[in-house]
């Protein structure tokens, strides 16, 4: 069963096509990475997959319209842009959406390893511990779907490989669909079920053994990225 089913989804600002008419499907339990340079359409897609931008074609969630199933969708920006100098707890942020007291003893707190960091300043919070935060605030009402923009970007090469790591726990412990952006192709070789190659058109999908291909590699990034070589190539 398809947790997203897309059919010639087109987007366009005023006469610039963002993209061409994508179908794809991301199977129920899989975890899929969007790969493409920058400009490719990466954040366009998943804010179009949220209906939160007019499109053209079909985007099902779940076989229904998006905005009937957001309770379903667990949702991590690229970006969380705040005042770090707000006096406000990892704590009483996460409550704000979810009116709890305290998460010191939520479960989801404690896989995403958030429930020591709920007495700390948001502000104080390195890169890493925030994208945890994000993730837990996301995943607390135990969505089904997951879409992550770019989770791991700002975050060591250590920070990244426990993040790949909790991501893959949640999948395969709590069967939660997991769609990502990610510029870091090898990590996603390894990782992924599905890859979808996106530069405004679909350049690939498939599963990443079959699909990252040396010529994908130089269609989507250009022939230097591709000289330069990746490890599974």
């Amino acid at each position: 069963m398809s947790a997203i089913s897309v059919k010639n989804l087109t987007v366009k600002y005023g006469s610039q096509t963002v993209l061409n008419r994508l179908s794809f499907d991301v199977e129920k339990g899989s975890i899929t990475a969007i790969i493409g340079p920058n400009g490719s359409g990466k954040t366009t897609l998943f804010r179009a997959l949220l209906s939160l931008i007019p499109h053209e074609g079909s985007v099902k969630i779940f076989q229904k319209q998006a905005k009937d199933v957001l309770s379903r969708i667990g949702y991590v920006p690229q970006k969380f842009d705040f005042d770090r100098t707000l006096p406000i707890t990892v704590n009483e942020f996460l409550s704000f959406a979810y009116g709890r007291r305290s998460l010191k003893n939520n479960q989801i707190c404690h896989e995403v390893r958030v429930d020591a960091l709920v007495d700390k300043l948001i502000g104080e919070l390195s890169g890493g511990q925030l994208q945890r935060v994000l993730i837990a605030q996301a995943l607390i009402k135990t969505p089904d779907l997951l879409l992550l923009d770019e989770p791991s970007a700002g975050i060591d090469i250590e920070g990244a490989q426990a993040f790949y790591d909790l991501i893959r726990h949640l999948n395969t412990e709590h069967g939660v669909t997991v769609l990502l952006i990610s510029h870091e192709i090898n990590m996603v070789y390894s990782f992924a079920d599905q890859i979808l190659c996106l530069n405004r058109d679909l350049v690939c999908n498939g599963p990443p053994r079959e699909v990252l291909t040396k010529e994908i590699i130089e269609k989507l990034y250009g022939p230097e990225i591709g000289l330069r070589g990746h490890k599974h190539l």
